[in-house]
């Protein structure tokens, strides 16, 4: 018997290994700046029906979200707002889980599995929404 304990640590120590691995391998995605700025960016600047665009209450609410104000008469976010809406955004993602990311379950309505309570209104009622995949691809990875 006392020849079989060192084989069994062995062989627990190669699936420890072997876990470490696939552990790594499995490791979490690079959200890219590029796709955020010409896919996501949009996305909060969009009206969908029945709701103000996100960037109208994000921009000048006290939340978790906040993003950059626009400036007088511009559609678009500077380069360097763009980068501060970006680190803001990423703070509220799980990089490859987009169903343990805040910025993607808060606004999707309940009935498609979001969060109960937004302020801002279900602004996705489901994940087959165009925007709600957008944000997902780019918490999965997605580059441009």
């Amino acid at each position: 018997m006392a020849l079989r304990a060192p084989v069994i640590v062995a062989a627990a120590a190669g699936v420890a290994a072997a876990c470490v691995l696939l552990d790594v391998s499995r490791a979490a995605p690079t959200l890219d700046y590029d796709f955020f700025k010409a896919r996501v960016e949009p996305v909060f600047l969009e009206k969908r029906a029945g709701h103000t665009r996100c960037v109208v209450c994000h921009a000048e609410s006290n939340n978790a979200f906040r993003l950059e104000p626009l400036a007088q008469g511009a559609t678009a976010w500077s380069d360097a707002q763009s980068r501060k809406n970006f680190e803001m955004a990423s703070k509220l993602v799980n990089p490859g889980d987009p169903d343990h990311s805040r910025l993607l379950m808060q606004p999707l309505a309940p009935e498609g599995g979001g969060n109960i309570y937004h302020s801002g209104g279900r602004q996705f009622a489901s994940k087959d929404d165009p925007g709600w995949k957008i944000l997902a691809d780019w918490v999965n990875g997605k580059k441009l």
